[in-house]
Parts: structure tokens; C-alpha cells; sequence
């Protein structure tokens, strides 16, 4: 069944990660509308409104005066399992859904940016957004139950970027970044056979830690523009608490089963959100088109494997994920149809950070291509507003994860697709 949440946009920790995000693994992408109508394709090189800094804060020298831009984008993920031979856990069968499952869910991600210059050749930028993200929430009697019901994660990150003019072709720049991830996950675990030792089991945590981000800004010619840009990794202790409800005698059946010693306790998770390079071009062809390339690579290998330690001395969870580090190849064009009015076009491929054969209900992903389409209107010359939808389909990916009895098995595939709206308006001063 799908939800909608009206918070940041979610995903990943304390156990596991979760569904399919805009972009692979449980990264968000969409920092602007107006990079979304070109599916991103140079992010790094294309300024202009305050968003760039997010992409390269080297792009802020080609911003004029103060600047302010904001947006919300609405991402919505439709995520189906459909089953080939599954096994439902023992005692659950007759209540199991086995076909159909729907695991997706929707959210509302907020943005915002600000820039000036300093100097004629130092500028300042600030930004607030939301780099990872995503929830997904399996209904509690579906056949994967055991594996996971519910995955909401939101990290929400405060930039603040200088960039200098060195000359007329190369600009620096560079930030700190101050993260907050906050996550919780929970999934049904079944200490016996049937009904009467079912529980639901819900672990949550969060923590505050810090990053940076590089980048630089080459034109060698007057109509093209080629970014460098690199955002450190940011590695997270998260701190929480798990808890464990549900069916009378059901702390008893995990005490006995060697898990937890308790349905309460303390938890910690050390996970390191991965670093990302991106290399963009553009290039004003005529006056009225722009063409626009991205190549970028996310080091996801800096997430082998998800660790719950629990303080009172129970066993560890342990999910096994060995990502690999990935690709994503992005072209784009925008057309000038008179003063007012820009049209975007772009179409991208990124890659999945998934392994076969070790994917996970919380992160059903898999390669998918993006299919973008926007619009620029500017109002007046101070003042601009952008709209972009793209459309990310998935291709469809393998499940198949074996469990105990009392766990059961999941066989079959999911098939997912992304749809999001962005809105930005944005104004210089």
C-alpha cells in the first residue's frame, strides 16, 4: 500500500537500506528543478541560479550579485514484488500476500540556496538540502515480511561554500558540509511457529557529523564551461535505541532463540555515506541551444555491510551488502524559444550499487535510465522560475533471499519505477 509522507525525502541504516531511490543506492539528485529537466547532465558546469553550488561551488564566480533560489521536488517510488516461489514463514501462510506487494512511497523534498560576492573575484554560497533519502514501507503481512516492512531515513545537510576567480578561465572553490542522518527501520520477527510469536521489531537512531566538498570551473573558450567537483564522504556513528513489541511470550521466543536479551535496549551503527566525483561539460552551441554532458562516480564500496551492535552484549546484526562503486552517464539540451521561455530536455543511465544475488527488500534496485522533460520562465530579468519531471525506470531485478522457516523465502522480482516534479523560483538582487 502506498504512503505519503509530507517530510524529506528517506532511506537507508540501522540494519539495512531501503527501495529505489531517484538515483542509485538511496542518493537524491534532485537539488533543483532546473537540472532535473536536463536529468542533471552538467550539474558542475552549468550556473545558473544559486542551486549550482551543490553540483560546484566553483560555479558560484559566474553568478551576478546576491542571489536566492528555492524549490520543493515531489518524488514518488511505485516498487512491486511479484513472486515465483516464494515460501511464506511457517504458521503465516494463509495470511501472506505473495503477489503484488507494493513497497513504494512518496515525499516532498524541500531545497534552498543563497549566494553574493565578497569581492569582485570571492564569492559566498549557502545551502540546505537533502543529498540521501528515501522510505519504502512493505506491508506487515506480505510475503517478505521478515526481511523488512518499514525504512525511513532522512539526512538533511547545511553548505557553506567560498569560491574564488583565479582569471578569466579557471575558478576554485569549496565547503564544509554539517549532515544530520536520522533513520529508522523495522521488520516482523516470528520466534516460534504461527501467529502467537509474531512481533515487530523497530530500530532508530541518528547523528551529526561533517564533510566537505571541492571544486573547480575551466572555460577555455567563451561558450563552453568544464566543472570538476568531488563531496568528501561523511561517516556516521548513529546512536539509537531498538525495541521489540507485538504477541504475547514474544521477548521470551527471542531470548530463546539466541537473539536479543532483552525487548529494549541501546544500538549503535557505524555507516560511511559514500564520496561522489562528477566531470561536466557545456557548451553554448548557437543562441538558442546549450548542450550539456555529466559522467559522475559514487564510491558506494564504503558500504560493505550494515552492523547493529547492541549494548547489553546481544549478537550483532548483520547485513551483507559489498556495493560496488558506480557510473552515471547523463546528457542534456536546453533550447531558447524566445526571452521568456527555455524548454530542457535529458536522458541519463546510472548504475545500480547492487550485487546480484545479495539484494535485499529494502533496496529492490537495479540500472535504470532516466527520462527527462522542463521548462524556464523568466518572469523578468531579476526573476525566474523553473518546473522538470523526469521519469527513472528500473530495469527488473532478481529477488531471491533465503531465510530460516520461521523467516521464510523470497522468489520472484521487483519492478520499479520514479516519478518526480520539481519547482524552483529564483531571484538575483
Amino acid at each position: 500500500m502506498l504512503k505519503t509522507s509530507m517530510k524529506l525525502l528517506p532511506l537507508l541504516v540501522l540494519g539495512a537500506v531501503s527501495g529505489t531511490a531517484s538515483a542509485a543506492g538511496f542518493q537524491l539528485l534532485e537539488q533543483n528543478a532546473s537540472g532535473m529537466g536536463n536529468a542533471y547532465a552538467g550539474s558542475a558546469a552549468s550556473a545558473e541560479n544559486a542551486s549550482v553550488q551543490y553540483f560546484n561551488a566553483a560555479a558560484l564566480t559566474e553568478l551576478a550579485g546576491k542571489q536566492i533560489s528555492t524549490g520543493v521536488n515531489y518524488i514518488e517510488l511505485d516498487s512491486k514484488f511479484h513472486n515465483r516461489a516464494s515460501v511464506a514463514p511457517a504458521g503465516w501462510a494463509a495470511n501472506a500476500v505473495m503477489d503484488g506487494a507494493q513497497g513504494g512511497d512518496a515525499a516532498f523534498v524541500p531545497n534552498f540556496y543563497f549566494s553574493m560576492p565578497l569581492t569582485k573575484d570571492l564569492y559566498l554560497g549557502v545551502g540546505a538540502n537533502a543529498p540521501f533519502g528515501m522510505r519504502t514501507d512493505w506491508a506487515k503481512e506480505w510475503v517478505g515480511q521478515g526481511f523488512g516492512t518499514v525504512t525511513d531515513v532522512k539526512a538533511m545537510n547545511f553548505n557553506l561554500n567560498l569560491a574564488y576567480r583565479l582569471n578569466d578561465q579557471l575558478s576554485v572553490g569549496g565547503g564544509v558540509n554539517y549532515q544530520k542522518f536520522d533513520a529508522q527501520l523495522g521488520n516482523q520477527v516470528n520466534t516460534g511457529f504461527g501467529p502467537a510469536a509474531v512481533g515487530s521489531y523497530l530500530v532508530a537512531g541518528n547523528d551529526w557529523s561533517w564533510g566537505y566538498n571541492l571544486g573547480l570551473l575551466y572555460k577555455p573558450s567563451i561558450n563552453t564551461q568544464i566543472g570538476v567537483s568531488y563531496r568528501s564522504a561523511v561517516k556516521h556513528e548513529l546512536e539509537g535505541n531498538y525495541s521489540i513489541s507485538g504477541a504475547p511470550g514474544v521477548v521470551a521466543g527471542i531470548v530463546g532463540a539466541g537473539g536479543f536479551k532483552a525487548a529494549n535496549g541501546a544500538a549503535t551503527v557505524n555507516i560511511k555515506l559514500p564520496d561522489t566525483w562528477v566531470f561536466s561539460v557545456a557548451h553554448q552551441l548557437n543562441n538558442q541551444w546549450e548542450l550539456l554532458g555529466d559522467v559522475s562516480r559514487t564510491g558506494w564500496s564504503s558500504i560493505p555491510e550494515i552492523r547493529i551492535v547492541s549494548a547489553n552484549g546481544s549478537p550483532d546484526q548483520v547485513s551483507d551488502y559489498r556495493w560496488r562503486d558506480t557510473w552515471r552517464v547523463a546528457g542534456g539540451a536546453n533550447y531558447q524559444i524566445n526571452d521568456a521561455w527555455k524548454l530542457r530536455l535529458g536522458l541519463a543511465f546510472d548504475q545500480s550499487p547492487v550485487r546480484e544475488g545479495l539484494r535485499t527488500p529494502r533496496l529492490p534496485d537495479q540500472d535504470r535510465i532516466w527520462y527527462s522533460i522542463g521548462a524556464q520562465y523568466k518572469i523578468n530579468a531579476k526573476n525566474k522560475l523553473d518546473v522538470g519531471y523526469s521519469y527513472v525506470k528500473a530495469k527488473t531485478a532478481d529477488a531471491n533471499e533465503v531465510g530460516s522457516a520461521a523467516k521464510g523465502t523470497i522468489n520472484g522480482e521487483y519492478k520499479s519505477f520514479v516519478q518526480m516534479i520539481g519547482v524552483q523560483y529564483s531571484v538575483s538582487f
